[in-house]
């Protein structure tokens, strides 16, 4: 019997040795009212029809089968993640009992993967990213799994900053060889905004973009020698998956591992030794690349595709503006007007109604905040 391809998906061939790992245990606090814990950015259609992680997937599945792909979550988001994502095996989505940030995350995912494949190449992706050109982005990740399982290196995609934005992590990297490949130097974590214009203007430095590659191996003796305690803990609870003991080994042993991200506990100490002895690598890469991070960004981001000339954005049943510019305005089923009104950013749920500026859009997180403390459980 003849196995019928995907003409599209023939053109690149896939890598039997390469795991992504998607993190997406997030609550996407700054896109309340629409982000919420059993719905959160991630499982939002913010860029197009599919949601944020159905894109994802969708941009590594030339490169690895969906058996390979791996989610680690929550219990709040679970069952809708394994609803979006049909291919995956319930065993491929790992519900976090509780959150320990990305180095316990992608640790796990790497011991036990260590088990099932000792040629493992782990790539760590975030959920909720925006890739515009998706051939170039493929390219790289060839790329840099090529370099991970070459030796015990660690990858980096560094972002060629378009702007000093203050708001990501900074990669410092020396001098380039091999196709732009570089060592890195040393992490920085967001600077200020005169740091930040001294980064760009210097041609050295790139945005951290949170993805990075590395062979299972490498990974955990990463963890072994920087995280010694939890790394036993995540090795304890791999050698219990796929059994029955997994649930309850979980759910006992993962609340004590650090709550840490992998950039502090591996890459930064790492990085320290001197970028020639710390086998850290930056590919730097211009593939459209968007995190997405706020209300504004999310503007910007369909303003820039959609050529507007007014800069407003807005969905509704019916829209009407007069002088008004620079609005980003969410309201399904209403008419909407706007008058007079510049830069504003207005959405609307059936619960709630948000209204800020764009200038202030990072700060709907410590709305979430404030629904926690008063134990608002139904508004988020």
């Amino acid at each position: 019997m003849t196995r019928k391809t995907d003409p599209k998906k023939s053109a690149v061939k896939r890598n039997s040795n390469f795991y992504p790992v998607i993190l997406a245990g997030g609550r996407g606090t700054r896109f309340w009212p629409l982000s919420r814990k059993r719905r959160a950015k991630q499982l939002l259609a913010l860029d197009g029809k599919q949601t944020m992680i159905q894109q994802t997937v969708a941009r590594l599945l030339p490169l690895a089968a969906a058996r390979d792909i791996w989610v680690i979550a929550n219990e709040d988001l679970r069952h809708e993640i394994g609803r979006q994502l049909p291919k995956l095996n319930s065993q491929q989505i790992l519900a976090e009992p509780v959150g320990r940030n990305t180095a316990p995350a992608i640790g796990l995912a790497a011991f036990i993967l260590m088990r099932r494949n000792p040629g493992a190449v782990v790539g760590l992706f975030p959920s909720d990213h925006v890739i515009g050109d998706e051939k170039t982005y493929r390219a790289v990740l060839k790329k840099g799994i090529a370099l991970a399982a070459a030796s015990e290196n660690i990858v980096v995609l560094g972002i060629r900053p378009t702007r000093p934005e203050t708001g990501y992590g900074y990669i410092e990297v020396g001098a380039a060889f091999d196709n732009e490949i570089s060592r890195v130097r040393r992490f920085t974590e967001k600077p200020d905004a005169v740091r930040a214009a001294g980064f760009v203007s210097e041609g050295n430095y790139f945005w951290n973009s949170g993805m990075f590659l590395w062979s299972a191996h490498t990974l955990t003796q990463a963890l072994r020698e920087h995280l010694p305690t939890t790394a036993a803990l995540l090795e304890e609870i791999a050698a219990a998956y796929g059994t029955k003991r997994f649930t309850a080994a979980f759910r006992r042993l993962y609340p004590k591992c650090e709550n840490i991200s992998i950039d502090y506990a591996v890459l930064e100490p790492r990085s320290a030794r001197g970028e020639h002895a710390s086998n850290i690598y930056c590919i730097p890469a211009d593939f459209g690349w968007n995190d997405l991070g706020s209300w504004n960004a999310l503007h910007e981001h369909h303003v820039a595709k959609q050529k507007s000339q007014d800069g407003n954005l807005i969905s509704g049943a019916g829209i009407f503006t007069l002088n008004a510019a620079g609005n980003y305005i969410h309201a399904p089923g209403k008419f909407v007007a706007a008058v007079g009104v510049e830069n504003l950013v207005i959405v609307e749920t059936e619960d709630a109604l948000l209204i800020t500026t764009r200038e202030r859009a990072q700060d709907v997180g410590k709305v979430v905040k404030h629904l926690d403390e008063k134990k608002l459980e139904r508004l988020v």
